[in-house]
């Protein structure tokens, strides 16, 4: 499965207004996220994807889970973990 947020996955998003969607797209551009955000103002917003990658980022390892430290590391970024999430 590719991993959301990137170029070949990008996040969708809808909203309401213009402004909001510069917001998004602030928040995606200072996160490294690729994402589409679509201006619908007759729909309900749907910013799904974005709470996805925002807990994804969250996510914590135990000490017994922990990747070895050249091993790739867990987020999907594809470096080693000791230069990605292992700093």
């Amino acid at each position: 499965m590719r991993k959301l947020g990137t170029k070949d996955t990008p996040a969708i998003v809808k909203v309401r207004t213009e402004e909001r969607a510069m917001e998004i797209m602030a928040l995606c551009n200072a996160k490294g996220w690729q994402v589409v955000v679509g201006i619908e103002p007759d729909e309900a917003e749907n910013i799904d994807d974005i709470r996805k990658l925002e807990a994804d980022k969250k996510k914590t390892f135990s000490a017994n889970s922990l990747p070895s430290r050249n091993a790739p590391c867990p987020c999907g970024s594809g470096k080693q973990y000791k230069r990605c999430c292992g700093k």
